[in-house]
């Protein structure tokens, strides 16, 4: 029991896989793509949540904040793992764990306003939530704990917790819209594109610039923007 604890404390370099500890050069784009996004996701978040608060209303307002302090912090936290050198192998499987830990909570985050604002309230509006919430805090606490499962055991969790909304389709059409519904269909779609490449590391046309990392980085930018105008209009 010890020793366990000892490794999720201090990671064993002996123990990690080499994509971790062996020395490497990141492209140089590596990063960049979420630190502009994360300047960005303040500026709309700040904006999407004073509008929806002035004119949906508290509830609106909460859901929409919750929703904009996930996707800052997820775009902020892969920034600063992808943009900084980290000089020991402890600190950098320590962000590694907090980046895709941020991932679970954005895609709960995301789904917030829908559950709260495009759902029937009561037992569908429950459900979302527990689902979605239930969903990230287990993946976290995987995230966290075993930082270094491999990607075919965090890359299907994120795409299971990701489309949880198949199964609520005609509600988010009927009241959130059928712009909003094919808007966050699009999102999903370019995320599991995203996740695809990610674990496939494919394509990696330009591995000193732009390698397959950033192809995932770019699709998650997209889809945010997407599955930020859709908020608009499940909120207002």
């Amino acid at each position: 029991m010890s020793t366990h604890t000892d490794t999720i404390a201090e990671p064993n370099p002996n123990e990690l896989p080499a994509d971790i500890t062996a020395p490497h050069t990141k492209p140089r784009a590596r990063g960049w793509i979420h630190l502009v996004s994360a300047i960005v996701a303040v500026v709309a978040g700040i904006t999407l949540t004073a509008v929806a608060w002035s004119l949906a209303g508290l509830e609106a307002g909460l859901a929409t904040l919750a929703y904009s302090i996930s996707v800052v912090g997820m775009f902020a936290v892969s920034a600063t793992y992808h943009r900084i050198t980290w000089k020991s192998v402890a600190a950098r499987i320590r962000m590694k764990r907090l980046d895709h830990a941020m991932i679970f909570i954005f895609i709960a985050g995301t789904y917030t306003p829908f559950a709260l604002l495009a759902m029937d309230h009561g037992a569908q509006e429950r459900l979302v939530m527990a689902i979605v919430w239930g969903g990230a805090l287990a993946g976290v606490v995987l995230k966290l704990f075993w930082p270094t499962a491999p990607k075919w055991v965090g890359v299907p969790l994120y795409l299971l917790l990701g489309w949880v909304s198949a199964f609520f389709i005609a509600t988010i059409m009927h009241n959130a819209g059928v712009a909003a519904m094919v808007l966050l269909a699009v999102g999903g779609a370019l995320y599991s594109i995203g996740a695809i490449m990610y674990a496939l590391k494919w394509p990696d046309p330009w591995p000193a610039t732009f390698g397959y990392h950033e192809f995932f980085h770019a699709c998650t930018a997209v889809a945010a923007i997407c599955q930020y105008i859709a908020i608009w209009f499940a909120a207002l």
